[in-house]
């Protein structure tokens, strides 16, 4: 063999020994960075869909969509760290027999592969190819934004989750007039109780911003929204965020395994069901031992924590110690309030309240058999953090001094 073909053959299996990463946001990044942080000295692959530097996105909808701030790159020197970052990759494919991913630049072999891609958000269906109708989700949804605030446009919001009323925070902020149309009788639909949502249904009006429940899109124009009851609503702009699925699409006949929400199935250490693979962030449910249910987290803590312990078990040779059972963690910031939430309150027995949800400051606490599940606090910083570390503590608290706001939710313990 000549000196060339061995030199071609050794680089060959130098990059097939490497780990490969599909996704550059949040978990993608995290996970390069905790490899190398943790010790791994092998090749690491970061393949990135978007042609951007990797970057944050909760400022999206915040100083990156208001001009104040340009992007929201991640302070990451990936050539120091000896990741080898490769951007405007779009994977299309996964062929575990041959351990390589498909692009459209070509396959990339791997010795371990995680998959990060995230979460793609729902289209309004009719909507596509409407002229001004938008979504908020990559650098270029909100660079595409920036100037239809900045033009004090009205803009209709489809959709009163957290990414709407952010979005619809970030529009009066600017100026704009803001329509929200939610088909759900209430705010937070999908997330909360309806006697917890109800109050915040109430920052709307307040912030000057009209929502309209249970009001459904009948289609889209240029120019206007048409609702279901035969409403037409003025639109300069219309922004969908009505939720998002896992992007997985592309790992169809790959004998990786998803779940019913098109979530790859991860194992307590985020591996897949196809061996060498793992699966992190908001593209991946894991079994939770905390809560008895398998959980699908589409927050930022999530695709923060989820890296280390697939970091970890890669270095362990897949045979890693260390479980992922997170309290999940998420914040929103809306109408001029910090809304922060840990835990998983579905499978809760009661529910305290913590203060008049009509005031500016107020926490809801949710127990099960006499345990703090979950809590939402809503301007209560402290309530949240000492409710997160009673919930990693399991410790017994008396519901009595739960509801008083005056004591402190650490010293509720019986």
């Amino acid at each position: 063999m000549s000196e060339q073909t061995q030199q071609q053959t050794q680089q060959a299996q130098d990059t097939r020994r490497g780990v490969v990463i599909v996704g550059a946001g949040m978990a993608g990044v995290q996970t390069a960075v905790a490899l190398r942080e943790q010790g791994w000295a092998g090749p690491v692959t970061l393949l990135g869909a978007e042609p951007h530097q990797p970057y944050d996105r909760p400022p999206l909808s915040k100083a990156v969509l208001l001009g104040k701030a340009e992007d929201s790159a991640f302070d990451v020197d990936f050539e120091e760290l000896g990741i080898e970052l490769r951007l405007g990759v779009e994977v299309t494919g996964l062929r575990a027999a041959d351990q390589e991913v498909d692009t459209g630049a070509g396959p990339v072999p791997y010795e371990v592969l995680v998959l990060a891609t995230g979460a793609l958000p729902l289209t309004l269906p009719g909507a596509e190819g409407v002229p001004g109708v938008h979504l908020l989700r990559t650098l270029d949804d909100a660079a595409r934004l920036r100037p239809v605030l900045a033009a004090g446009a009205a803009v209709v919001v489809v959709g009163a989750g957290w990414i709407g009323a952010e979005f619809a925070t970030a529009a009066r902020e600017a100026g704009c007039a803001v329509t929200v149309v939610e088909a759900a009788d209430r705010v937070l639909a999908g997330a909360l109780p309806a006697e917890v949502a109800e109050p915040m249904g109430r920052w709307y009006a307040q912030a000057g911003a009209e929502l309209l429940t249970g009001a459904r899109v009948a289609s889209v124009e240029p120019g206007r929204v048409l609702l279901a009851d035969g409403r037409a609503l003025p639109a300069g702009a219309v922004v969908v965020g009505i939720g998002a699925r896992p992007a997985t699409g592309w790992l169809a006949g790959s004998g990786v395994e998803l779940g019913p929400d098109g979530a790859v199935v991860a194992d307590e250490r985020l591996r897949t069901s196809v061996p060498g693979v793992y699966a992190v962030g908001d593209c991946a449910s894991f079994p939770s031992g905390r809560y008895g249910s398998r959980l699908l987290v589409h927050h930022w803590d999530n695709a923060l924590q989820g890296p280390r312990v697939v970091a970890a078990d890669i270095l362990a040779g897949g045979s890693g110690e260390q479980v992922y059972d997170p309290v999940p963690y998420f914040w929103s910031e809306q109408f001029g309030r910090f809304v922060q939430y840990a835990g998983h309150h579905g499978s809760a027995d009661a529910m305290v309240w913590r203060g008049d949800p009509a005031d500016d400051t107020w926490s809801v606490c949710w127990l099960r058999e006499g345990r703090l599940a979950a809590v939402l606090a809503v301007g209560r910083p402290r309530d949240l953090a000492q409710g997160r570390r009673l919930i990693e503590s399991g410790a017994l608290l008396n519901p009595a001094k739960v509801a008083d706001p005056g004591t402190a939710l650490k010293s509720t313990s019986t």
